[in-house]
């Protein structure tokens, strides 16, 4: 019985094989086309990739290569961009008739960084610049009250 039964489960398999094979060998395409697929997707990746790394060298090289005096801060209401330089520092300082300790107490920030900023030396950071950018818009009425109530603290 032993045998009859091996017989009877390897003709069910063999069966079994001959009924897959043609539901098979359509996976097996469309596998084999999912995984070229995938391939040809990854090699887009990686062609994207390197063209991003390139665009951000080429940036960092323009940024490296810019003067540093043009440096451009967004309005809060986006309709004007305020365009930071030294000569327009000492301008603001002339114009309201301030030292440039005063200045520096209005910017809050300490007279040696003012110095070099009008003389070019260096260059404010964003937060610094916007709020420069304040005091340039706020007019000399009010930025002389600023200056007045900084020096009594």
């Amino acid at each position: 019985m032993n045998t009859f039964s091996n017989a009877f489960r390897a003709e069910v398999v063999r069966m079994a094989r001959k009924e897959l094979k043609p539901e098979l060998q359509g996976m097996r395409k469309a596998i084999t086309s999912h995984r070229s697929e995938i391939a040809a997707l990854k090699r887009e990746v990686k062609g994207l990739t390197s063209q991003l790394k390139a665009a951000q060298r080429q940036t960092k090289v323009a940024i490296a290569v810019s003067p540093p005096d043009q440096t451009k801060v967004s309005n809060r209401s986006g309709s004007d961009e305020f365009v930071f330089s030294p000569e327009l520092l000492a301008q603001m300082r002339h114009a309201l008739g301030a030292t440039q300790i005063e200045m520096a107490s209005l910017l809050t920030v300490s007279a040696l960084s003012y110095s070099r900023w009008e003389k070019g030396q260096a260059h404010p950071r964003t937060k610094q610049l916007a709020k420069i950018e304040e005091v340039a818009r706020m007019g000399p009425v009010k930025a002389k009250k600023k200056i007045r109530q900084a020096a009594k603290v």
